[in-house]
């Protein structure tokens, strides 16, 4: 395992973000900070590599920059998730539910390997509704979604309700707002 680093430190806290009441955790300033964002990608390596990982999937767009590294450190396709009418092509689409409203993601159905393992990647896990509509949609392509992966979490939005059995790990993560 990386040796203990102090990512709390590297996480920029943005009060009444986006909309009163509501703190958000962001993580443009770890990738600022290149010994922050190299801490991320080499622990995310070393948390995955002996997994039998065959692809890793990120939610657009913070997740692809965790993601992408790993792909290439590990020599795997990276699947892009994105908001809809982002993907050129044939694509699968699937709808959930957001605090206030609808939204829907999207991804090539060709880009996920049939019966393959899959690392489902985003920046922070809030309530897991991207990720569960993600992880559906991975399914819906043939690949299996085995961990999910977030540099930050909130568990006490009870994301793992949300989630069911998929593990889940997070490099840090926030008991309360």
């Amino acid at each position: 395992m990386a040796e203990k680093f102090n990512l709390d430190a590297h996480i920029r806290r943005v009060p009444d973000f986006p909309k009163p009441g509501v703190l958000f955790y962001d993580i443009t300033s770890i990738l600022v900070n290149p010994e922050a964002f190299r801490y991320c990608v080499d622990t995310m390596v070393e948390l995955y590599r002996d997994k039998q990982i065959d692809a890793v999937a990120a939610i657009e767009a913070r997740g692809f920059l965790f993601a992408a590294p790993f792909a290439v450190a590990l020599g795997i396709p990276l699947i892009l998730i994105r908001k809809k009418g982002k993907l050129p092509g044939k694509t699968l689409a699937k709808s959930y539910a957001l605090e206030y409203g609808q939204a829907e993601i999207e991804l090539h159905a060709g880009d996920v390997p049939r019966g393959k393992r899959v690392l489902l990647t985003d920046d922070l896990i809030a309530t897991g509704g991207t990720l569960k509509a993600a992880r559906d949609l991975i399914a819906e392509a043939g690949g299996q979604v085995t961990d999910i992966f977030g540099v930050v979490g909130l568990p006490f939005l009870n994301y793992q309700a949300v989630l069911g059995d998929t593990p889940v790990r997070t490099l840090i993560e926030y008991d309360s707002e």
